[in-house]
């Protein structure tokens, strides 16, 4: 989605100089052909239509220069695919998971998925250092070098850019200095991928202690490179965003875009410039097809070829004949060399963590033979800390055998992390509320990975939490991973007793609560987590208005609880709201002592279970929930109350009005996602719920014929601050109310 918006980036360039290559180029051929591939961002997968062509009318490269998204599919290309070889990859790509900013949330750890349930994992801010840093990219190119890490294996063995199969170089940028940067050897994949560093939109990377960034920012068609490689005759692919029309020019980004696109225009005018008459350039009609259609992919690779079939007087000038181009293509074969033997496990680039720490719970191990999946799952296992900006791996030879060397880079404003969450609601007929949440993480405060987890909430519920997790093992296991945690709750919060069977409040009382716990606990890897531990809560209410009669016991009297608490969590949804597949699963049960007014040390019990399970078919949605809950305990006891009532709890009650210590509930929600993609949200959903359910007190049986029906029509958007959603609820025993809010219903 971003991509899409601000594809104008993936073109960012400046007009300068370019200076000559460092390195020294090979000899020329009189009839040495050089290909030029420019950068634009999605609009660069038209080079593959153009490559196709060249193919079939036998015309062959000799070299290849490349920029940004020209530098991807001309590294590619050198390194033995072909035309169609690239074509079958990209038509296979899910783009979206490629610019994915987040790990898929099933593979993180269930510290890392709870906190999705109170914020936003879109927005993160850090510090280090004393000072707060925000993120240097937009989105995450993990996924684009895990594939060209993949694609790039079989010459992962070659550093030298000219013994490639067809020699190649890449431009990109170096941040500290504005110098043009060309790669001629090194890890082709690293060179591809820092040469498609688009500013804002992707971090720069660290190669050979220079910070490289997009080259288009230097040279977004590096002509003179392909002439410094000995090219004679080009072939030049110009694929770069044009300027927009007077219509785009009415907003500030619009006005930015087009400012950056004339600087864009300038350099390639420059490059142009200097072809030679007897050089082609090829320049596909890609009309409103932008730098961020990347799921337009084969629309790209046909205007790419249908521009060079517009060429083909000039190009086949340059063909073989049969045998020869047989040759050719004969002499750009690899002889692949068979899957290197593991010998160790190793990680770089990191200087906050310690990574060994989770060496055992990775697939890949000394003695194996090397696997290109069982590395990128642990690629992607590393990456779920949420630690690394990058994560990426390699093989490399050693002395005593292949390493295969995982290479991390700590997120620039980490190790604290910070997200904020709000929730803002009204019911439109006088009652709104509002809550100001932010959250606070250290990671690796010892090199066992010690945590400290704090969260504030300021508005109408103040709250306090904090935590400390550490695990119990330097070694983690996937079966002895266990870990204790040491955590304390202060919270405040103001609820309302309604009349029997009505709506109308008879009493508004206050809950001032502090809680302590301690756990032993062990994380199910990607799955859940078990904890059980001791808790002890101490807690009063007292009385904001008051119009009928409660016990005494129940207000300004302090009471006490302690008991021990189990926990079990599994959670395989892959959004926290508006998921669209997936199930989560939730068991509690607490018993020990309670202690208040006249009650001394009564037993109490209580069990709680919730299960969510969603399944999608295309844009259309069904999610099913359920919770029980069942409490033994003192008739006069302050604890809860457990209640229903409230948007998608049962919608058209009043939040809290059914009270009592047993619980059922039972909800079905259809929602559909619309095809607008908002600028600051993950998607626009329209749906309803059809909800079931009750609260019963101690003596009251339990029949199925007092289960409250209930239902609500909304729409609602998953923003960077939160669930959004405009609603409707109605229950025939209760009311119609419309609900207004972001944040969690």
């Amino acid at each position: 989605m971003f991509l899409r918006r601000f594809g104008w980036l993936a073109s960012i360039c400046v007009l300068v100089a370019l200076p000559a290559a460092a390195q020294s180029e090979p000899e020329s051929s009189p009839n040495k052909i050089g290909l030029v591939l420019s950068g634009g961002g999605a609009r660069g997968l038209a080079h593959v239509g153009v490559l196709k062509v060249l193919e079939r009318e036998r015309i062959p490269v000799d070299v290849i220069a490349g920029t940004s998204m020209g530098a991807i599919i001309g590294g590619l290309y050198a390194s033995g695919m072909s035309a169609t070889d690239l074509e079958r990859e990209l038509l296979q790509v899910v783009w979206g998971n490629i610019f994915a900013g987040r790990v898929d949330r099933q593979l993180l750890s269930q510290r890392r998925k709870e906190e999705d349930f109170e914020f936003s994992a879109a927005v993160e801010l850090g510090m280090r250092d004393g000072e707060i840093r925000l993120p240097q990219s937009t989105l995450s190119s993990r996924g684009l070098e895990i594939l060209l890490r993949r694609l790039t294996m079989p010459v992962r063995h070659i550093s030298n850019f000219d013994q490639l199969p067809t020699p190649f170089r890449a431009v990109a940028t170096d941040m500290e200095t504005g110098a043009q940067a060309v790669l001629g050897d090194g890890d082709l994949a690293l060179a591809m991928r820092s040469s498609m560093s688009v500013p804002a939109v992707f971090a720069p990377i660290e190669v050979n202690e220079r910070l490289l960034g997009d080259g288009a920012l230097v040279n977004n068609l590096p002509v003179d490179v392909a002439w410094r490689m000995g090219a004679r005759r080009l072939i030049a692919v110009n694929v770069g965003t044009p300027l927009a029309g007077r219509k785009a020019l009415t907003s500030l980004l619009g006005l930015t875009g087009q400012m950056i696109n004339i600087l864009t225009e300038q350099n390639v005018q420059h490059s142009l410039a200097a072809l030679l008459q007897t050089d082609i350039l090829i320049t596909p009609r890609l009309d409103q097809l932008g730098a961020g259609d990347f799921e337009r992919s084969k629309d790209f690779i046909q205007a790419g070829a249908a521009a060079a079939e517009a060429m083909l007087p000039q190009l086949r000038e340059l063909a073989l004949a049969p045998e020869a181009y047989a040759a050719w293509q004969l002499s750009r074969i690899q002889i692949t060399k068979s899957d290197p033997q593991i010998k160790s496990i190793e990680f770089a680039g990191t200087e906050l963590t310690h990574p060994e720490r989770f060496k055992a719970q990775l697939e890949s191990a000394p003695g194996q033979v090397f696997n290109t999946e069982r590395a990128e799952r642990d690629s992607r296992f590393l990456a779920s800390s949420g630690d690394y900006e990058r994560v990426d791996y390699h093989v490399e030879g050693r002395p005593g055998g292949d390493a295969l060397v995982f290479t991390m880079d700590d997120k620039f404003w980490g190790p604290n992390y910070f997200r904020i969450g709000l929730d803002l609601s009204t019911d439109l007929d006088g009652e709104s509320a509002f809550n100001l949440r932010v959250s606070h993480n250290r990671h690796w405060l010892t090199p066992t990975g010690t945590e400290w987890r704090n969260q504030l909430t300021i508005g109408q519920t103040p709250r306090l939490f904090s935590e400390i997790y550490q695990p119990l093992s330097f070694q983690l296991g996937r079966s002895n991973d266990w870990f204790v945690s040491g955590w304390g709750e202060l919270e405040r919060h103001n609820f309302t007793i309604y009349r029997e069977t009505s709506d109308i409040a008879a009493a508004r009382l206050q809950r001032q609560s502090a809680t302590l716990g301690f756990d032993l606990g062990q994380p199910w890897g990607s799955l859940g987590e078990l904890r059980l531990g001791l808790k002890h809560q101490t807690w009063r209410n007292s009385v904001k208005l008051m119009t009928i009669d409660l016990p005494d016991a129940r207000i300004e009297t302090p009471w006490h609880e302690a008991g021990l608490r189990l926990r079990l969590v599994v959670d395989q949804l892959d959004f926290a709201n508006f998921p669209l597949s997936g199930y989560r699963l939730l068991v509690e049960g607490i018993g020990g002592k309670q202690s208040g007014g006249d009650v001394r040390n009564a037993d109490f019990q209580r069990a709680e279970m919730q299960a969510t399970w969603v399944r999608s078919w295309g844009v259309h949605t069904l999610n099913l929930h359920t919770r029980g809950l069942l409490a033994i305990q003192p008739e006069d006891s302050a604890q809860g109350p457990f209640s229903l009532g409230g948007f998608q709890l049962l919608s058209g009650y009043q939040p809290g009005q059914l009270v009592g210590d047993t619980l059922l509930f039972g909800r079905a929600s259809y929602y559909q996602r619309l095809r607008d993609n908002p600028l600051f949200a993950r998607g626009f959903f329209l749906g309803g719920s059809l909800e079931l359910g009750n609260a019963w007190k101690r003596s009251d049986p339990l029949k199925p014929r007092d289960l409250r029906p209930a239902a609500s029509l909304f729409v609602g958007a998953d923003t960077g601050l939160g669930p959004l959603y405009l609603a409707l609820g109605y229950a025939p025993k209760g009311s119609t109310v419309v609900y207004l809010f972001i944040g969690r219903p």
